[in-house]
């Protein structure tokens, strides 16, 4: 048997002999993973049920990715907790890019609202944000209020209600600052189980307002069911057009938006974290589902891995600061 020198160099045809086996023996490695990925169905755990913006909005990413990766994209929907129970479940799920989290602009709010949300947020890498809609103040149609600050006049004389999508959505949060904050005026939060619901409570005359995303209520207000008093965005929705913004009705700067965003456990391969990244920009650049995404209310965002992480980043502190200014805690 011949010595081991440690001094002495490989000769070409043991370093090709090497790299052959390495091939063989599939040695794992970012560049490896990236080319394999997937190799069987990939799970989209929605936070949210079904028939919702979220739900919508993993249908029609799925649909995509599943096209172009050759496999199933399967629906599962975890609601509960403010997406705190789906956001769980993902973030103990295996790093290996099979388990991925569709969830709203509520990932970003958990983070202050909540004391205890079963799961740290360091456990989840952003793969992106997809794309945004902002939330809307609407009324029966048979309000006398022309405008909002005509409601807010009222206000001032009686205690109102106003329903959401539940504790800890978006809207719920951002209407709870508007009339805390910038309206002065006593409103009992009334929560639902989802958009649906609250929206069929506002259209059957049982609340005074409504504070929902547009998809939402974007029907009930065209259909006349509804009046749409305001749209916390910086100009008016192309979707909505005779709704005004915030801005225009004495309240300026004040925007509020959910958006739908991708995330997979932390530790997933970057390589993979990328391929998926780059599937979802491919998908919503597709004509068909910029389309869909826009018939629902949304802006399509594209944007990469990192852009998205500093995004989420800038959310999580500017919705913190809207909950603890009114004092919001959930245990």
């Amino acid at each position: 048997m011949v010595p081991f020198d440690p001094h002495k160099r490989p000769t070409t045809t043991a370093l090709t002999a090497a790299v052959m086996v390495s091939l063989l023996l599939g040695v794992p490695g970012s560049a490896h993973a990236q080319d394999a990925y997937p190799t069987r169905p990939i799970t989209f755990v929605v936070a949210f049920a079904a028939g919702g913006v979220a739900d919508a909005t993993a249908r029609i990413l799925g649909q995509s990715l599943g096209q172009q990766f050759g496999q199933t994209v399967v629906i599962e929907n975890r609601g509960g907790a403010g997406g705190n129970l789906a956001a769980r479940m993902v973030s103990r799920s295996p790093a290996d890019g099979y388990t991925v989290l569709i969830t709203t602009t509520s990932i970003a709010i958990n983070e202050t609202l909540y004391k205890n949300k079963g799961y740290e947020t360091e456990t989840l890498t952003p793969v992106a944000i997809v794309a945004s809609t902002p939330d809307v103040l609407a009324v029966h149609a048979s309000n006398p209020a022309k405008s909002l600050p005509d409601f807010i006049k009222t206000a001032k004389d009686k205690p109102i209600t106003f329903g959401s999508a539940g504790v800890g959505s978006p809207s719920f949060v951002a209407a709870t600052y508007f009339f805390k904050v910038l309206a002065k005026v006593d409103a009992t939060h009334v929560p639902f189980q989802g958009g649906a619901p609250a929206v069929n409570a506002a259209v059957g005359n049982n609340l005074d307002m409504i504070a929902i995303s547009l998809p939402s209520v974007a029907p009930q207000i065209t259909q006349g069911a509804l009046k749409g008093l305001g749209i916390a965005a910086p100009k008016r929705s192309a979707t909505l057009p005779d709704v005004p913004t915030y801005t225009e009705v004495g309240f300026p700067n004040f925007y509020s938006d959910s958006w739908m965003s991708v995330f997979v456990p932390a530790n997933t391969d970057p390589a993979i974290v990328t391929k998926l990244n780059a599937a979802i920009q491919t998908a919503l650049r597709e004509p068909a589902v910029a389309d869909r995404l826009s018939k629902l209310g949304f802006n399509v965002i594209l944007n990469s891995s990192a852009e998205a992480a500093a995004m989420f980043k800038s959310e999580v502190k500017k919705w913190g600061d809207m909950v603890k200014a009114v004092d919001l805690k959930i245990q």
